[in-house]
C-alpha cells in the first residue's frame, strides 16, 4: 500500500507538527533495472508495562509466523513499557511544562508506507486492555485525523491472560473496536481453527511457550496478517 502523507492535511496544530516528521518523498525512477518485490512490513506493538514479558514472548511469535509466510516480509516489535504516553493529549489537552510525550516517535515507524499489517498484543487487566494500550489507541486519533492514514492496513490482537478463560477474546473485541473507528482491516487467526484473534494462557510462571493452545492461536494470527497484507499489497501494485 502507498501513503502519501506530504498531500495529506492534519486537523490540528499538534497532529501537523507530528506528520512533520513523518513525512516522504518520492524516489526516483530507474530505468532498465528488473523490479525487485516490494517489502511488506508488519508491526508488532506490545502494550505491556513489563518489558520483554510474556506479551512481547508471544508477539514474538506471532511475527516469526508472519515472516515465515514470505521473503517479502519483514517484522518489527515495538515496546511500550518505559514510554510516556500521554492519553490526555487525545482531548486536546496539553502537557504540563516539563513533561514529555513519546507518541511522536510512533508516528513515522506506523506511517512507514511499508507497513501494511500491524498486530496489537496486550496483557488483560480486568477483563480488558492495559491503561499502556487505551492511552497508545486514543492517541492513535492522529492518524484518524490525518485522513484515516491507517485505513486498509490489516490489523490483528494478542491477548495474554492469566487464567485459560482470563477475559482474552473480550479483550481482543474491545482493541478491535478501536480499531475498526481507523478503517483498518480486522481480521483474526489462519484456517484450519480460525478464530477471533491469539488467546495466550500465562500460567503463572512466566513462560508462555508451554501454552500449546495459545502459541497455535499466535502463530496462525500472525499468519493470517500476513497473507491478507499481501494480497492487498498486491492488489496495489
Amino acid at each position: 500500500m502507498k501513503t502519501d502523507f506530504t498531500r495529506r492535511k492534519f486537523m490540528g496544530t499538534a497532529g501537523a507538527a507530528i506528520f512533520a516528521g513523518a513525512a516522504t518523498t518520492a524516489a526516483p525512477a530507474q530505468a532498465a533495472t528488473k523490479p525487485q518485490a516490494k517489502t511488506v512490513r508488519i508491526v508488532g506493538i506490545c502494550c505491556s508495562p513489563r518489558k520483554g514479558k510474556t506479551t512481547a514472548a508471544s508477539l514474538k511469535v506471532c511475527l516469526e509466523a508472519a515472516g515465515a509466510v514470505n521473503p517479502q516480509i519483514k517484522t518489527d516489535l515495538i515496546e511500550l513499557a518505559g514510554m510516556k504516553i500521554d492519553g490526555s493529549l487525545a482531548a486536546g489537552i496539553p502537557l504540563e511544562q516539563g513533561q514529555q510525550d513519546d507518541f511522536p516517535k510512533l508516528v513515522p515507524k506506523l506511517s512507514d508506507p511499508d507497513v501494511a499489517g500491524i498486530i496489537i498484543g496486550t496483557p488483560v487487566y480486568f477483563n480488558n486492555m492495559t491503561y499502556l494500550c487505551k492511552a497508545f489507541l486514543d492517541r492513535c486519533i492522529t492518524f484518524r485525523q490525518n485522513n484515516f492514514a491507517l485505513s486498509n492496513k490489516v490489523a490483528g490482537v494478542l491477548a495474554v491472560g492469566g487464567a485459560r478463560n482470563g477475559g482474552q477474546e473480550i479483550t481482543i473485541q474491545s482493541v478491535q473496536a478501536c480499531l475498526y473507528g481507523q478503517e483498518m482491516i480486522i481480521v483474526g487467526g489462519a484456517r484450519p481453527s480460525a478464530r477471533i484473534g491469539a488467546t495466550v494462557w500465562n500460567s503463572g510462571k512466566n513462560d508462555v511457550t508451554d501454552d500449546e493452545f495459545g502459541m497455535t492461536t499466535a502463530r496462525s494470527l500472525g499468519r493470517r496478517v500476513a497473507e491478507v497484507a499481501l494480497k492487498i499489497v498486491a492488489a496495489n501494485n
